[in-house]
């Protein structure tokens, strides 16, 4: 069992976590931007995802009686280091940055994962979309994608 390293809450508006994992930078990169090993850790719903500057793909997911349309727009790609995308939703207000860093430390990986833009979503009105709900996410995607790669 793996645990995060570092979860840290700097504000409202941002949350970091962290984890080393026990895998190659390659493996842990291609299942952040692999679409196949994507589908089996993150979300089974994605139709499409190509790691590349401008690439956007949209999907819905189905949580607790509500569609939640996911809009997400690749902005940033250094392979084997970084990949960002812009994570919206259709018809909420808001627009997010989400980030993936990583860096090898021996025959290991360091993921820093870093979301920021979480109070544009106003959670005061939409509290499914609250910092608290997607740090119990990225917590569980996190964990998810270590049991997926070592």
């Amino acid at each position: 069992m793996h645990h995060p390293i570092k979860s840290k809450n700097m504000d409202n508006d941002k949350l970091v976590i962290e984890h080393i994992y026990d895998a190659s930078g390659e493996k842990t990169w291609n299942a952040l931007t692999d679409i196949a090993q994507m589908k089996q850790w993150y979300f089974p719903q994605l139709a499409d995802f190509k790691p590349k500057a401008g690439f956007q793909t949209e999907f819905n997911v189905h949580h607790e009686g509500k569609d939640f349309v996911h809009i997400w727009k690749v902005t940033e790609v250094i392979p084997l280091q970084k990949i960002a995308y812009e994570w919206r939703y259709a018809g909420y207000p808001g627009n997010s940055l989400l980030q993936f860093e990583i860096s090898p430390k021996g025959e290991k990986t360091k993921l820093t994962l870093t979301h920021s833009g979480l109070a544009s979503f106003k959670p005061e009105e939409f509290p499914a979309l609250s910092k608290d709900n997607f740090m119990l996410g990225w917590t569980h995607f996190t964990t998810a994608l270590g049991d997926f790669i070592q």
